[in-house]
């Protein structure tokens, strides 16, 4: 029997995924654990595995994005009909549509599977209060194509909308548009003056926007910031790249003194998870790297019983991997503590929003030469500022500063991080 293969959810936060392409087309042979498409998700391009053998008999979706559970392809034996099967999932989510209990009966937002009967004919848009009638397939269509399912008519069984609604609704709309003689924007498209290009929103970007503006209006966040004088770092990191068999950043440092200060104060090290605090153990440092369609967050496990020149090898390897979109899934997860560093793009001092569930993120700015009093003489000093965000909710003033004073007294004295 044929199977339909659904969008599956590639990552904690994923709530949908932008298939890429087929590297299988319809006709070829499948076998179970053969990779079938490249889907971007919120954080990296991964592959899509087959978990069936058999032909890949039709392509839902040639690419664009598609929900959790979105249908994407249907596999069976050669000559089966995928239309029967895509059929008889309809009729099984009709089923279940039809026996799950109603919900109790009130104001309708406009979502892609609104809460709304589908009318035999259009109501003026304005969607009912129960639920909308429509296959997986048909709403998959609907999201991608910006209709709102509840204004279009079904044909199918009990008014149920099935894809050549969709189909007609779009062929509907494109008819007027060529008409119109009112100029319409276009999404990716620039203007014929060429004043602007709109870019379409990345799943990355999506993500980036979501969890950081949940994390700023949600956790209370304050800041606290400090100088740091960088005289003894700057000859240590020369001496140890003379024998170090790759050359070591200051960032290493700075990952290596926050992971040992960290196990001075495991307050700075814990997770806000709504009703407790986690008090982490294990100091797995998040390193924030820029990439092309936004910001990756790689995690460093066990920084603090890591030599430098192994932080400095995972650093690097793990940054290259953020860059092809090539991370595991395990190699983005588990942070308890987050380093944003700003400092090569000669940026002197910022703030950092909290990467969640951290209760703090340290923001690293550049190494600056400036006049400085030292034994009451005027001289010529390198100093570096960093400012540590904190969640209010797990951190109080006290405890952030101590960790700043501890975190100080490490990268002007770093000797005590080969200890």
């Amino acid at each position: 029997m044929a199977e339909v293969i659904r969008m599956p959810r590639m990552s904690d936060t994923m709530e949908e995924g932008n298939i890429v392409a087929w590297l299988k087309e319809e006709g070829e042979t499948v076998e179970s654990g053969e990779t079938i498409a490249e889907v971007e998700t919120d954080k990296a391009t991964m592959e899509l595995d087959s978990f069936f053998d058999g032909v890949l008999l039709h392509i839902a979706v040639r690419e664009g994005s598609v929900p959790i559970d979105g249908v994407i392809a249907v596999i069976g034996e050669e000559g089966e009909d995928w239309k029967a099967a895509l059929a008889q999932e309809d009729s099984s989510s009709s089923a279940s549509e039809s026996t799950a209990p109603k919900m109790e009966e009130g104001p309708v937002q406009s979502t892609p599977a609104p809460a709304a009967t589908a009318p035999s004919a259009p109501t003026n848009g304005s969607p009912s209060n129960d639920r909308v009638k429509a296959s997986p397939l048909a709403k998959s269509m609907a999201k991608e194509a910006g209709i709102d399912i509840a204004t279009i008519a079904g044909s199918g069984d009990h008014g149920r909308i099935i894809k050549r609604d969709i189909e007609s609704a779009l062929a509907n709309q494109q008819a007027p548009a060529a008409a119109a003689s009112t100029p319409v924007a276009v999404s990716n498209v620039s203007s014929a003056e060429g004043s602007y290009i709109d870019h379409p929103v990345s799943q990355m970007r999506k993500t980036i926007a979501r969890r950081l503006g949940e994390s700023k209006f949600s956790a209370p966040h304050f800041y606290l910031n400090i100088e740091v004088d960088m005289d003894k770092a700057m000859q240590l990191r020369k001496q140890l790249n003379e024998i170090a068999p790759t050359k070591l950043s200051f960032n290493n440092l700075v990952i290596k003194a926050a992971a040992v200060s960290l196990k001075k104060h495991p307050v700075i090290n814990s997770s806000w998870l709504g009703d407790r605090i986690r008090e982490n153990k294990e100091v797995n440092i998040g390193v924030a790297v820029a990439v092309e369609d936004g910001l990756l967050v790689p995690v460093v496990k066990m920084a603090d019983i890591k030599t430098l020149s192994q932080i400095n090898m995972e650093v690097k390897e793990l940054a290259g991997k953020a860059k092809d979109k090539k991370l595991s899934m395990d190699e983005m997860q588990g942070n308890t503590f987050t380093i944003s560093n700003l400092g090569m793009f000669g940026i002197e001092d910022f703030t950092a929003i909290i990467n969640p569930p951290d209760a703090c993120i340290l923001a690293v700015g550049t190494i600056v030469q400036k006049p400085v009093v030292k034994d009451g003489e005027i001289v010529v000093g390198n100093r570096m500022k960093v400012t540590l965000s904190c969640d209010h909710r797990v951190v109080d003033g006290a405890s952030g500063a101590k960790f700043l004073q501890s975190f100080k007294q490490v990268m002007e004295d770093p000797i005590r991080i080969l200890v």
